[in-house]
């Protein structure tokens, strides 16, 4: 009986010790990288678009000021230490595998790359979308960002 006790025990104590093993080998596995996304603007859209048009939310001050960015430029945001930067315009964005273009020059999904700098270090690179402004927000305790307008180049 003792015999049956002792071998209970091990059996237990080595399940218990493979379980530890299959956990650190899990976690010691790195995780597939991620491709990075490209953004390609087409012949058909460069150039059309001179600047985007951002409304800013002050959280604290409960207000809302329009700015009309660039694209290709950056905005020190007045009053703060943040700089917003629109690197793209794309009026009919889609995504083709890891390739982020527009699919014509049409209004259809327009969306802006707005990447926000809080004391010259980058804090958020990532797209505004006119049609869907709750999708992928960036979250700063103070500010909200909103795309709500395109200008054309003429």
């Amino acid at each position: 009986m003792k015999l049956l006790v002792l071998s209970l025990v091990a059996t237990v104590a080595a399940a218990g010790c493979n379980e530890k093993e299959n956990r650190k080998a899990a976690v010691s596995h790195p995780q597939p990288v991620k491709a990075p996304s490209v953004v390609v603007v087409p012949e058909s859209v460069k150039g059309k678009w001179k600047a985007v048009k951002i409304a800013v939310v002050d959280k604290n001050a409960e207000g809302q000021k329009i700015y009309t960015i660039a694209i290709g430029t950056e905005l020190k945001l007045p009053g703060s230490d943040l700089t917003l930067s629109v690197d793209n315009f794309l009026p009919h964005f889609v995504m083709e595998g890891t390739t982020l273009t527009s699919q014509s020059n049409e209004l259809k999904n327009p969306a802006a790359q707005l990447r926000v700098i809080e004391g010259g270090r980058e804090i958020n690179k990532g797209w505004l979308f006119a049609l869907y402004p709750t999708a992928h927000p960036f979250q700063h305790p103070h500010y909200g960002f909103t795309l709500v307008d395109y200008v054309p180049a003429i």
